[in-house]
């Protein structure tokens, strides 16, 4: 292969390379796709191009992971932090229309506070489910966000966390909320207008995000769960630090 040809697979091979990790990541932990992607796609690629890149394989894996027996609960219970993040992601202001701020310094200490937050564990207070405001407030900021990173685990992750869900409950309302936030990025995005959705990036990316689950799933039983967090966590931080030094 001439030095030319690669030139033009590189980018295709660095979005399937990407979306197959984002994909395994996922696949072990039940998280983290966009994160993922976002975190190693943002050192080459504009944070908006990315986002882009993600709705779909975002979509798709997260409505596998809506399933289960307390969605009735759950909507009930999480209704105030989807209406925050919908009004946020698709209203809110570009944030650099508010201040002088490059999208990749902003992703960049997105990923080192959620990295840190990971390895730190701290114990969160539980917060009441009819504390709707609180919910509300939590959705705001999350949207605020994933308008301005399309990464949208804080603060919606350690409110969740607050509410003291069993596992099940837990995984199957992250799989509700990331499926309410990825489309609300969609919207922002306009991908359902100009057929983004259905473009070669987009469909390399969901491929390769869905073989990526598949591994992840397969080797999910072999690895020490807590070990695996803990290393992701550190990933994040590093390329948190990547993602600013670019920035700077």
């Amino acid at each position: 292969m001439d030095m030319t040809s690669f030139a033009a697979l590189a980018p295709w091979l660095g979005i399937g390379a990407v979306f197959v990790l984002a994909g395994g990541v996922k696949g072990v932990t039940g998280m983290g796709l966009p994160t993922v992607a976002m975190s190693l796609l943002g050192l080459w690629m504009a944070p908006a191009q990315a986002a882009a890149l993600l709705v779909m394989p975002s979509l798709v894996t997260n409505v596998a992971q809506c399933q289960g027996p307390a969605w009735r609960r759950l909507v009930t219970m999480l209704w105030p932090v989807w209406l925050g993040m919908v009004v946020m992601t698709v209203w809110s202001p570009d944030l650099a229309s508010l201040a002088p701020i490059d999208a990749r310094l902003a992703l960049g200490i997105i990923l080192v506070v959620y990295g840190l937050w990971g390895l730190w564990k701290p114990v969160v207070p539980q917060v009441s489910p009819r504390a709707w405001w609180i919910g509300l407030l939590a959705g705001l900021a999350t949207g605020f966000v994933t308008a301005s990173t399309a990464v949208f685990v804080l603060p919606l992750v350690p409110y969740l966390q607050a509410l003291k869900l069993d596992k099940d409950t837990m995984i199957q309302a992250l799989g509700l909320s990331f499926t309410v936030a990825t489309l609300s990025l969609a919207a922002r995005l306009h991908a359902f207008d100009g057929g983004g959705l259905l473009s070669m990036p987009s469909f390399v990316a969901l491929v390769a995000a869905v073989a990526g689950l598949g591994v992840g799933a397969a080797v999910r039983a072999r690895i020490s769960a807590v070990a695996f967090q803990r290393a992701l966590f550190l990933v994040f931080i590093a390329l948190g630090i990547a993602n600013l030094w670019r920035a700077l």
